[in-house]
């Protein structure tokens, strides 16, 4: 019989983690597979939620947790984690040696277990590449992240047909969907009544959602951040805001929050929202509001408004769900408005969602339980350079 072949994940957060519950899953239920997974990052940290519980909580058995994320909320904290982090992934993936190693997205430490594996000669397959956000640093770990990888599974044809032009073989390249749409399909999502005893909240009044992060392309990573809360202001729905990553100004940005929910009087802010939890939010609010790739990616499923606010999630495939909105107050103000008038979400009855049709993990195991290994894999063929090319 032969040898099981050894898959290791590798999840650094609550966001990442919901998008790889099914692909792991799929995985360890696959025969002649032995899933490895690894956590690090915010999973670990108490002022994140410690979410590496909730990996446990679903019955996965962790391989290795890397304590690497730094206490800082600046830029050299971040470039000092991914350091951290390749430390401690050398030691644990050099012991581990597992013959495929799955990545997702474009955090900027999916940077570490990239080039640990890289001088180890382990393959990498990678998820969600060939997308675009041109207001985060996420845009060129995700294209390095496609440079450094042998197998892809992108969420889109049109992702696809990038990564191809990046010089990727089309072979290695396969449109599986996005794998956060699985949870919706696949995944039990908490009811109306059940999220409002989760959460102590009355979802019976207008309710957006808040999900804002740092803008991590600029240097100010706040600078769009007074326009969107004094937009926030003129309302008076409740407003349900989720943390931001960990990126730099994570904190402030926190604070921030904190303070203009002490003014504003109807709104909480949650640490951590189990996936579950997460996504029966989007089935249940009335609005999406921020700048976070599950507005553009996973609330097209639910039909929900979403208000994109700013540069961050600039060059993604949309939805006819996304009002796009400048990072001006005004602009922003009057997106929301749009965004809860009935008529427009009626508009959006029957919408379909381009990122895929919550399928994604049955698609990524078939191809990782069979691609070929070795240096097959391992050594990318060149592709070949048309004269005009050459002239360049």
């Amino acid at each position: 019989m032969p040898e099981p072949r050894v898959i290791a994940v590798v999840t650094t957060s609550r966001a990442d983690y919901g998008h790889l519950y099914w692909p792991m899953r799929v995985l360890a239920e696959r025969p002649g597979i032995e899933l490895r997974i690894v956590a690090m990052g915010s999973h670990l940290s108490p002022e994140f939620g410690t979410t590496i519980d909730e990996i446990r909580k679903d019955g996965f058995r962790l391989d290795a947790a890397i304590e690497c994320l730094l206490s800082s909320d600046s830029d050299v904290g971040m470039a000092k984690t991914i350091g951290l982090a390749t430390l401690g992934l050398a030691d644990a993936l050099g012991a581990m040696r597992p013959d495929l190693l799955l990545l997702i997205a474009d955090r900027y430490e999916m940077l570490a277990p990239a080039s640990v594996a890289l001088a180890l000669r382990i393959p990498i397959a990678h998820i969600e590449g060939g997308e675009v956000s041109m207001g985060a640093v996420d845009d060129a770990v995700r294209n390095a992240l496609t440079k450094m990888s042998h197998v892809h599974f992108t969420s889109t044809e049109t992702a696809r047909q990038r990564v191809i032009a990046m010089g990727e073989e089309p072979w290695r390249v396969h449109r599986a969907g996005a794998p956060s749409l699985d949870q919706v399909r696949r995944s039990r999502l908490l009811t109306r009544a059940e999220l409002q005893t989760a959460l102590g909240v009355d979802l019976g009044q207008p309710t957006a959602i808040v999900a804002y992060h740092p803008v991590t392309i600029a240097r100010d990573t706040l600078r769009e951040t007074e326009a969107f809360f004094t937009a926030l202001a003129a309302g008076r729905r409740q407003l349900l805001f989720c943390y931001p990553n960990a990126d730099a100004g994570s904190r402030r940005l926190i604070e921030r929050t904190r303070a203009f929910l002490a003014e504003y009087a109807n709104g909480e802010i949650f640490c951590n929202l189990s996936p579950v939890t997460y996504w029966g939010l989007l089935a249940q609010a009335d609005a999406l509001l921020g700048n976070s790739s599950s507005g553009i990616m996973e609330a097209a499923t639910f039909g929900l408004p979403v208000v994109n606010v700013g540069m961050r999630q600039q060059g993604r495939e949309r939805a006819q769900n996304i009002l796009d909105a400048s990072a001006q107050t005004e602009d922003i103000a009057q997106k929301i408005e749009q965004a809860f008038d009935p008529g427009f979400r009626r508009s959006l009855a029957g919408m379909q969602n381009p990122y895929g049709d919550g399928r994604a993990a049955e698609r990524i195991t078939e191809v990782l339980a069979t691609v070929p290994l070795g240096e097959a894999l391992l050594i990318k063929q060149p592709v070949p350079l048309s004269s005009g090319w050459a002239q360049v």
